[in-house]
């Protein structure tokens, strides 16, 4: 299907310069005589790169054809990251390092994630916008100056460092959001 400019928004997938495609942000300004101008944010499901493209309203777009699956996260060996449909374990594929990109600091095991698939092939995934993790380290706690509220950086499950308020400690359940890496709220 066919889109233009004005079909633009965030979350839709297109075919751009080959690849599929989802935009992360498009704004509209219209330039006086010049006419309307749309200035996005696309990421490259394939690669994960982010342009940032200005488009002409003579633009237009291909829709792309992406089925969403859920699945399952076995392993990581090597660098490859291992999967299972969900409910089908048996079905089990790798994804390399640079098609996950920076959120495999956030999988761990067992964890159901959403997989982008172009072509029959799994291209990409996208983790829950928030999941919970267990504090491996967390440095104590120091009393001293803590009007504005005071953190300290723990390391979760997985090995990402995350900014938490004092009163974590290892062994600690929280949750954190994916997208941006920040401490989100504590477990039960």
């Amino acid at each position: 299907m066919k889109l233009d400019i004005n079909d633009l928004k965030r979350g839709s997938i297109i075919v751009f310069e080959g690849s599929p495609s989802i935009v992360l942000s498009a704004k509209h300004i219209h330039m006086g005589r010049g006419g309307a101008v749309v200035q996005s944010k696309i990421k490259d499901l394939q690669t994960g790169k982010i342009a940032e493209r200005s488009f002409k309203s003579s633009d237009s777009f291909e829709e792309a054809e992406i089925d969403k699956t859920n699945v399952v996260f076995i392993y990581e060996r090597n660098g490859e990251y291992w999967f299972h449909e969900k409910g089908k374990p048996g079905s089990r594929f790798p994804l390399g390092a640079e098609e996950i990109g920076e959120q495999s600091i956030y999988l761990k095991p067992n964890m159901e994630v959403l997989a982008f698939m172009f072509n029959g092939q799994v291209i990409n995934i996208e983790l829950p916008i928030k999941a919970e993790y267990e504090v491996i380290d967390a440095p104590p706690s120091i009393r001293g100056n803590t009007s504005s509220g005071g953190s300290k950086q723990v390391t979760i499950e997985g090995g990402a460092k995350v900014n938490v308020p004092l009163f974590i400690e290892a062994g600690d359940r929280i949750r954190v959001n994916t997208d941006t890496g920040e401490y989100a709220e504590r477990a039960n």
